[in-house]
């Protein structure tokens, strides 16, 4: 079974590690020490970020969509031209680039510093393991 030491966990939920902490002495996701180092087990923290998700999702911002995989962050990078846009979203540790139209990041005023919503429909997704 997979471990993480609290500092890939707040990576991996995209928070800083102080928050992290906070959770785990709050009691969110269980932990244990391996010597000096606070350490969580992977199926624990895999149940912790999909409880972490569902109440993201409850909150009155979220729109109607049938896309399930969204990653809310915030616009670093628009790259325009005449008739396309490339679009950088810093989403917690993932960074997301979109190409869409020129005229579609003009009408949603998409502009470094912005937050937006990168969301992901695809036929084909591929996993990596670490």
């Amino acid at each position: 079974m997979e471990s993480y030491t609290i500092g890939q966990a707040a990576r991996l939920l995209g928070v800083s590690v102080d928050t992290a902490r906070r959770w785990a002495d709050a009691q969110r996701f269980p932990t244990r020490r391996e010597g000096t180092r606070r350490m969580v087990d992977g199926p624990d923290l895999a149940a912790f970020c999909v409880e972490a998700a569902q109440e993201a999702d409850d909150g009155d911002e979220t729109p109607y969509t049938s896309a399930r995989n969204a990653f809310p962050g915030i616009v670093t990078g628009v790259k325009l031209g005449t008739v396309d846009a490339q679009v950088e979203i810093q989403a917690g540790p993932h960074r997301i680039v979109s190409l869409l139209t020129r005229e579609a990041v003009e009408e949603l005023g998409l502009e470094v510093g912005a937050r937006a919503t990168a969301r992901v429909k695809s036929t084909s997704v591929f996993i990596d393991r670490a």
